[in-house]
């Protein structure tokens, strides 16, 4: 904002003032006063003006400039209204209480849209839980009258499970820090878990599991890092070699961190691709031509990771398999050091 320009706003004020300074330079045309005085009173007039009208524009432009420093600085833009500075005049504190107001009524329309989303989730959740139970009575019927069909039933059945159980997670990733319990767990027995949960499909695909892990300990949420191991087992499934498939767990420990490998050697993924894996949606040229890739598992993989403070890294080569690496910081009170 230049002065030059903020003169310019204040035009009809301006040919006002001259308007009068005319004005009564004709009226004194009727009194004998030297034109050198009448000249004077003209020009002191409008220096005045201008004098005061740049007075103005100063103290008006530190206020914005200030402010705009503040806003820059901000990360939640919207609470400059708690940083403006001290106003000055009428003008300044009219804009304040515009802002405020303001505030006031976006902080209202996000609570009431966060009721909104907040009903939703609990919908999902209790419909899930719901579906839950036809589909256990389903796999109780089929365990009971086994043949070759009910087995191919039995398997769509699970991964209907698996989409059910990836819907609640994905409910609740939003609010996982209410879900989750951090505690010393067994690195082991979570893989051992997540395994057990994939036993049927693993061994109908023939795929063969190599576990290399001691009794290495890490802090964590035992639920959810299965629930992040399935859905790495489910993509290392979904991208086997048909003959000879192997997922092999690892565990190596460090002075800061204990890191669990979860390795494939399935089609592997697309150097191009690799960076763009943990995008929401993104399914990659493997899922586009299996058709079985939703590109929401690895996604959810790395904002539960985010939430419970893990690391994760993905690498692969095509052709030649897929690494994924999930990294556990070391608490302070961690019994290992």
């Amino acid at each position: 904002m230049s002065f030059g320009r903020y003169l310019k706003d204040r035009w009809k004020t301006l040919v006002l003032l001259i308007f009068a300074v005319a004005t009564g330079e004709i009226f004194l045309l009727i009194y004998p006063v030297h034109w050198v005085i009448r000249l004077y009173l003209g020009v002191s007039i409008l220096l005045l003006f201008l004098l005061g009208t740049y007075l103005e524009f100063r103290s008006k432009k530190e206020f914005y400039l200030e402010t705009a420093e503040k806003m820059e600085k901000l990360r939640e833009k919207y609470l400059i209204m708690e940083m403006l500075p001290e106003t000055s005049c009428v003008e300044e504190e009219q804009l304040r209480e515009i802002l405020q107001d303001a505030g006031k009524s976006m902080a209202e329309n996000v609570n009431v849209y966060k009721r909104i989303q907040e009903e939703y989730k609990e919908y999902i959740e209790l419909w899930i839980h719901e579906i839950k139970l036809p589909i256990a009575t389903s796999k109780m019927i089929i365990e009971n009258n086994r043949s070759e069909v009910t087995r191919s039933i039995e398997e769509e059945l699970t991964e209907i499970e698996q989409y059910v159980e990836q819907a609640l997670y994905y409910a609740r990733s939003s609010h996982a820090n209410k879900d989750y319990f951090v505690a010393e767990c067994k690195l082991k027995q979570i893989v051992n878990e997540a395994v057990k949960q994939n036993r049927q499909s693993l061994i109908r695909q023939k795929i063969r599991i190599e576990i290399d892990i001691s009794d290495q300990t890490v802090f964590t949420d035992a639920k959810w890092c299965q629930f992040i191991l399935n859905q790495i087992i489910s993509n290392s499934m979904k991208y086997r070699k048909e003959e000879g498939a192997v997922i092999r767990f690892s565990a190596e420990e460090r002075k800061e961190q204990t890191i669990l490998g979860i390795w494939d050697n399935g089609i592997g993924i697309r150097l191009e691709e690799i960076g763009r894996v943990f995008e929401k949606g993104f399914t990659g040229s493997n899922g586009r031509s299996r058709k079985k890739s939703t590109g929401i598992g690895l996604y959810l993989c790395k904002k539960l990771c985010d939430k419970l403070g893990l690391g994760i890294t993905l690498t692969s080569e095509e052709g030649n398999g897929c690494l994924v690496k999930l990294i556990f910081p070391k608490s302070s009170f961690s019994l290992t050091e």
